[in-house]
């Protein structure tokens, strides 16, 4: 027998770790089967994947199923089939809670692996009788027989075969040490196969070596709750901070999901000593409606949450990522604005703004009647409505993280959006405010158009000094751009800039080194030139360091 197995990415950048999973598994448990895997990408045309799929010889053929790749996936399936009468296999979160409906969707496929499918996956490979194996549910006589999903109570065979790093190629490379979750939080599917089953901790510490050494930038744990056991948590964190620039390049860094509520004062001291820019952490709050967290089974301490968030940040070590959910029940447009205040006022580096999506399996869709949502038929099953919170609401709160994900989320305004809160005491009013006016112009938001859009609006604002807003924007814009670039709205031609760029050049310590760019602006507010050497952006912020020079303007 001969296999493909198929992943369809959501951008280049990511890797898959799930098929490779599958490729550990014919390994361990079909090492006789001969197999590729091929990875491709939803900016691709199908066409061209198909073709890609026909250039290897299969009898069997396994897709891995997304919300992002669900329609492509099955387009290629049906094509594949035709083509080539190959045996069909699909898994992923996509198709493992909607069996039937799958097979009805895609009638070329043959099987469907529901949960975990490294053994079941290399044991349809050697042509076993699906009715044998656990999770997978198949057609008999043109009738579906379904099987309920598989949990496996071992260790998975390790996904890091020869060919996995000659294929990743330096795109970001995935880890887990755990699988489930202590949480079943209604609109997730994580918790929904049971508690969290920890693999073996010195196999992890040597996965997390090799990934480190494999040419990628980023190494990111997929494990749901990476904290959920504490003590384990410290040891990987640890381990990680000893061994950072002995056994692990300078320069990788390492993403994680944590919960922050179970943070404690040991892991923050560990978490401290952590080299700047070693450690990324993604923080899901959801939201601070307490009857909101209730009620989809999320019970937060928030005071405990907020505090060791707190914490974290001020460590300025690491960078720190913070979700909000919009359309959760309880949660109307007002109570949203009011968690996302308490989640601004946190600091992180990045608050994401996601809107609720009901993914099959997922407490919230199965049970209509006690959650009343509307939601999208297609991928990704996005709410439309529901009692708490309209379309239009949800319409003008899309132009809201537009605008909030380009302003604070892009990193390219920071001084700027610490001028503007300074204005405001409610800065979800503020940027909703600014989002309506972003909409009217309907104009294409390139980078210039919208920092200029900054200008105009808010210098418009009574509060607002215009020259100090426009000397944080280009300051913003010189220490996020090592192009060195100001678009002609931001520039001032004054002969001061030249003057003190070449003063600079005659002192040994400000002389620019060989190789690197500078570039400068006047800052007419502060009576100030700023000036910006592109050598090293700051590892948490990604900004370049800006420099000053006090003038005398005539």
């Amino acid at each position: 027998m001969k296999a493909l197995i198929c992943a369809i990415n959501s951008k280049f950048i990511h890797s898959s770790l799930a098929v490779w999973c599958l490729a550990g598994g014919i390994e361990e448990f079909a090492p006789t089967v001969k197999y590729n895997v091929l990875e491709g990408t939803i900016n691709e045309n199908k066409e061209d994947i198909i073709e890609k799929i026909l250039s290897y010889e299969f009898d069997i053929i396994g897709i891995s199923v997304y919300i992002w790749n669900k329609s492509l996936a099955f387009g290629i399936a049906e094509e594949i089939k035709k083509k080539t009468g190959a045996y069909v296999v699909l898994g992923g979160p996509e198709v493992s809670y909607n069996v039937t409906q799958i097979f009805e969707e895609c009638p070329s496929v043959d099987a469907i692996i529901s949960g975990e499918g490294e053994e079941a996956f290399a044991r349809l490979c050697q042509g076993e009788d699906p009715s044998l194996i656990e999770g997978v549910s198949y057609k008999k006589c043109g009738q579906v027989v379904e099987k309920p999903t598989f949990v496996s109570a071992k260790d998975p065979p390790t996904p890091y075969v020869k060919r996995y790093f000659e294929a990743l190629n330096g795109r970001i490379a995935y880890i887990e040490t755990s699988r489930g979750c202590p949480f079943k939080c209604a609109f997730c599917l994580s918790g929904r196969c049971g508690g969290v089953r920890f693999f073996d901790l010195e196999k992890a510490k040597k996965n997390i070596v090799l990934l480190a050494n494999s040419g990628t930038q980023t190494v990111k744990f997929i494990d749901r709750t990476f904290n959920a056991d504490r003590k384990r948590a410290r040891e990987i964190f640890q381990f990680i901070i000893d061994n950072y620039q002995v056994t692990i390049p300078r320069g990788v860094r390492f993403h994680f999901e944590i919960e922050g509520e179970l943070l404690d004062d040991e892991t923050i001291s560990v978490l401290s000593k952590a080299p700047i820019g070693l450690f990324q952490f993604e923080i899901g709050l959801q939201s601070f409606n307490e009857k909101t967290l209730n009620f989809i089974n999320r019970k937060t301490n928030l005071e405990l949450l907020q505090k060791n968030i707190e914490k974290v940040i001020s460590l300025k070590n690491i960078h720190v990522h913070i979700d909000l959910i919009v359309g959760l029940p309880y949660e109307d447009y007002n109570s949203f604005a009011s968690s996302f205040n308490q989640a601004y006022k946190l600091k992180p580096h990045m608050l994401q703004i996601g809107f609720l999506k009901l993914l099959h399996g997922a407490e919230m869709r199965e049970n209509k009647e006690k959650y009343k949502t509307e939601f999208t038929d297609t991928p990704p099953y996005e709410i439309v409505s529901n009692q708490w919170i309209g379309e239009e609401e949800l319409k003008m709160l899309h132009s809201f993280e537009d605008a909030f994900e380009r302003l604070y989320n892009s990193g390219r305004f920071p001084r700027t959006c610490v001028y503007l809160n300074g204005l405001f005491d409610d800065t979800f009013s503020m940027i909703e405010g600014f989002s309506k006016y972003v909409e009217a112009q309907r104009a294409k938001l390139t980078l210039d158009n919208f920092t200029s859009h900054i200008l105009d609006y808010f210098s418009s604002i009574k509060c607002c000094d215009k020259s100090v807003l426009r000397d944080c924007l280009a300051q913003d814009r010189l220490s996020t751009n090592k192009m060195g670039y100001l678009p002609d709205f931001l520039k001032i031609h004054s002969p001061e800039i030249k003057r003190c760029l070449n003063e600079l050049e005659k002192q040994e310590s400000t002389k620019r080194r060989k190789g690197v760019k500078r570039a400068c602006t006047i800052l007419p507010s502060e009576n100030k030139i700023a000036y910006v050497d592109y050598d090293t952006p700051h590892p948490v912020t990604g900004c370049y360091e800006i420099k000053y020079i006090p003038i005398s303007i005539k």
